[in-house]
């Protein structure tokens, strides 16, 4: 069972939060970061977009991952939500038992 870090984009601190909440809730996440004031520039539909955005830090574990990303994709406002997720190739031992743990 490995260690991933998620990582989603939304379109204001409160979504962000309540996205947190949620996944924790259900235990489909050990900690959530959420960092304000991110600038997105993307393609999207044909044109260039800009929009402020919060990012979402999400640890979890891989058996977690694919209730994790329905859960996400019902929860998100956006038609075409980011979702990344990034296996951890190593970490603090405690910490990672931690993620595992309290995502069971």
């Amino acid at each position: 069972m490995s260690i991933l870090v998620c990582f989603n984009t939304c379109p204001s601190h409160e979504c962000a939060e309540s996205i947190a909440a949620a996944l924790l809730g259900e235990q489909l996440a050990a900690c959530v970061n959420i960092v304000p004031g991110l600038t997105s520039i993307y393609r999207w539909q044909g044109k260039v977009e800009r929009e402020a955005e919060c990012l979402l830090i999400i640890k979890t574990h891989s058996e977690q991952f694919d209730a994790l990303r329905s859960r996400l994709i019902a929860l998100h406002p956006y038609e075409l939500p980011e979702l990344v997720a990034v296996q951890a190739a190593d970490g603090l031992p405690a910490y990672l038992d931690w993620v595992r743990a309290e995502t069971t």
